[in-house]
């Protein structure tokens, strides 16, 4: 029998905390992180709001312990804030004690900060040092860096869907034997850049996002990191792990449709949730729980609920959208909705999608709306990103 890829370590910054237990209890008592912009001015700053951790990149720097002369960005702050957290979760003393890896997700990168400084370059020495973080690997080579880790290290960018890849081929690096322990994740910060190109999609809110509501009007941005250890089955019970669940089915699909737009029949998350459910032997029926993508756009929210809709066909399971607490955190949202997924399991409780108040007049579906209590085994949790790439990953009971 194939060993099972286990998680034995969360840890995740957001707008509603800065542990798993103060976002876990952030989201037992329904409180939203999205407010008014203050990290930076923008245009837009009256007319959006954002999901904003509330630590400032001063208290990151302080509380990580870098030097003052640091070049990292806020996008590598707040990953290595988490990434450190997971480490502590999982019990690891020495991050080298086993073949170890590090795969990090950011859309980003380092343009919060590359953004800032750029018209400074040719004048300010001072601001130099951050032309290099441009780069979406500088991230995660700093957050190596700051665990210590001498091992793989790589970098996925594939939009709102880079954490589910991540966690996807750190399983596939197990697996196949070339790794016994892997740190998955993602993390980006807000910046200019995404508020001013989201707002040019014009899928940005002026309120608060509505999720599977008729009356949606777009996301809201949030920044956040959230990373998960990985590791085999046999080597987590050897070092006396607690196993937190199990990595039971991933798969990746692109309905090749659009740039930034989903098929209308939700091709792409069809085939994801599908190939998923077939890898983790599960029919839908066994499904108890979806932490779907629903980013509260007019194409995802519909696009994903006919895909859900195809695969769901004798009855749908509870399924909420958790974005409107943290907003929706693009490369950062697999890991963070993957951390919310593995809360779910443990403490047997699913998630109110908040805001919603009219069924879309398409679907036969309706979002869960209240808290509620009851024993989770199966999680199904869905990121779609640009570009048509779409990714589901289950996350089972030990």
């Amino acid at each position: 029998m194939q060993e099972r890829i286990v998680i034995t370590g969360m840890g995740i910054i957001s707008a509603i905390g800065n542990t798993v237990e103060e976002n876990y209890n952030a989201l037992l008592s329904g409180q939203s992180g999205v407010g008014e912009l203050t990290l930076f001015e923008s245009i837009h700053r009256e007319t959006i709001k954002v999901g904003q951790v509330k630590k400032t990149t001063e208290q990151l720097i302080a509380e990580l312990e870098l030097s003052s002369d640091n070049n990292y960005t806020r996008t590598a702050l707040l990953g290595a804030y988490a990434a450190k957290e997971a480490i502590a979760n999982a019990g690891i003393r020495d991050i080298n004690n086993r073949k170890t890896g590090l795969i990090s997700s950011t859309s980003v990168g380092g343009m919060d900060y590359t953004e800032k400084y750029f018209f400074e370059y040719e004048t300010t020495e001072a601001s130099r040092k951050y032309i290099d973080a441009q780069g979406a690997g500088d991230s995660t080579d700093k957050i190596a860096d700051y665990i210590g880790l001498k091992g793989f290290v790589t970098t996925i960018s594939t939009a709102c869907s880079s954490a589910a890849n991540a966690v996807m081929m750190g399983a596939r690096l197990l697996k196949a034997g070339k790794l016994d322990r892997v740190i998955v994740g993602g993390t980006d910060a807000l910046s200019k850049f995404t508020v001013n190109g989201f707002n040019t999609l014009m899928i940005l809110t002026d309120g608060y996002n509505t999720p599977f509501d008729q009356n949606r009007k777009g996301l809201n941005l949030g920044e956040a990191a959230a990373y998960l250890v990985l590791e085999r089955e046999d080597i987590a019970i050897a070092d006396g792990r607690t196993i937190l669940g199990v990595v039971s089915g991933y798969a990746n699909a692109n309905d090749a449709y659009h740039q930034t737009a989903s098929s209308e029949n939700g091709e792409g998350a069809y085939l994801a949730m599908q190939k998923a459910l077939k890898m983790a032997n599960l029919s839908s029926n066994q499904v108890d729980y979806v932490n779907a993508h629903g980013t509260a756009t007019p194409n995802n929210d519909l696009s994903e609920g006919r895909a859900m809709q195809r695969i769901f066909t004798d009855q749908m399971p509870l399924f909420s959208s958790t974005k409107p607490y943290t907003g929706h955190t693009l490369a950062a949202a697999g890991a963070i909705e993957a951390v919310y997924s593995l809360l779910a399991i443990q403490h047997g409780v699913v998630f109110p999608n908040k805001n919603f108040v009219t069924p879309m007049e398409e679907l036969s579906i309706r979002p869960q709306t209240t808290l509620v209590h009851k024993e989770i085994n199966t999680v199904l949790s869905n990121s779609f990103g640009f570009g048509g790439n779409c990714s589901t990953v289950i996350f089972s009971k030990f």
